[in-house]
């Protein structure tokens, strides 16, 4: 007898009504095409967007500078109005822009509505050096640009270097550069500028260093070593010359055998003596005839002037 087969009844689903395959493949091409004409028209406004005129470059705007003008700024820039402003390499127009003598850092971005905007710090001046021609000096002791007549700076002149020191021992120099500026602002914060300010600062290996003070030029020997020290003693002297009513021309304070004693040589009448840094007994004088020191004392023609 045959054994009859275990069969699964398998339900079929209800029949999809006619036409309905037609359809869905009508609504497949249509969203197909509209993916691609979406596709085709995005294309076309980008390349509207970034080609055409909407992101052009419509002005460079220089912010914060004074010394450098906005003309010499945007002269520099790589990127001019009707660039484009998606493309400006702002990394390029930073680099240029800090070539100018008077810009220390520049920072470039891109704003809306489109233009390019240049942020500039300049260098501040600090003071004069002689390197054959007098050059200006930031306060990172760094020379920056020839002094010209228009730049209407009254600063200390730095000497004791030649251009030959700067060209080959450029760090040497710019180590004794720093050493002036800190020497200045010691001298500055001792409160001395009202009584004498600095002319010049001589800087020599042997001597150490020499200042030229107020509108007379006195010669002020620090020499090496103990300069905080000095300059208080310089205060107390400047102040007892100016209640004497009286000028000197030059001032020791280099005396290595004895550093808290202080020499004055008077202008013009022999030798005078002073309160010593020590106990307020006076100064012994020096000689009329003391050995000059270095540097030079700047009169109205001395080529030092030129400030």
């Amino acid at each position: 007898m045959a054994q009859s087969r275990n069969r699964r009844r398998v339900e079929q689903g209800p029949k999809a009504p006619p036409g309905a395959l037609r359809h869905g493949l009508t609504l497949a091409v249509l969203w197909g095409a509209g993916a691609v004409a979406l596709g085709v028209g995005g294309v076309a406004a980008w390349r509207h967007f970034t080609q055409g005129d909407s992101l052009r470059v419509a002005a460079v705007r220089v912010v914060g500078a004074t010394r450098a003008t906005e003309a010499e700024i945007r002269a520099l820039c790589p990127v001019k109005p009707g660039d484009d402003l998606l493309s400006a390499d702002v990394d390029a127009v930073e680099q240029a822009v800090a070539r100018h003598p008077w810009v220390a850092r520049a920072e470039a971005r891109r704003t809306l509505p489109p233009a390019l905007e240049i942020t500039v710090t300049e260098r501040e001046p600090r003071a004069l050096v002689d390197l054959g021609g007098t050059y200006l000096v930031d306060g990172n002791a760094q020379v920056f640009k020839r002094a010209g007549a228009g730049d209407g700076l009254d600063l200390p002149v730095v000497t004791g270097f030649g251009r030959e020191d700067f060209a080959k021992r450029r760090g040497t120099v710019e180590a004794g550069l720093r050493g002036a500026l800190a020497l200045a602002d010691e001298y500055a914060r001792e409160g001395l500028v009202p009584l004498a300010a600095i002319q010049e600062i001589h800087l020599d290996g042997d001597w150490g260093v020499t200042l030229y003070v107020g509108d007379e030029g006195t010669q002020v020997r620090l020499g090496q070593g103990d300069l905080p020290q000095k300059l208080g003693r310089l205060h107390r002297v400047l102040e007892a010359l100016r209640a004497e009513g009286r000028k000197a021309e030059v001032i020791h304070l280099d005396d290595r055998s004895h550093p808290d004693r202080v020499g004055v040589r008077m202008s013009g009448s022999g030798n005078g003596g002073v309160q010593d840094g020590a106990g307020g007994s006076p100064a012994p004088a020096r000689a009329g005839g003391a050995r000059e020191g270095p540097g030079r004392r700047r009169g109205r023609d001395a080529p030092l002037a030129r400030r």
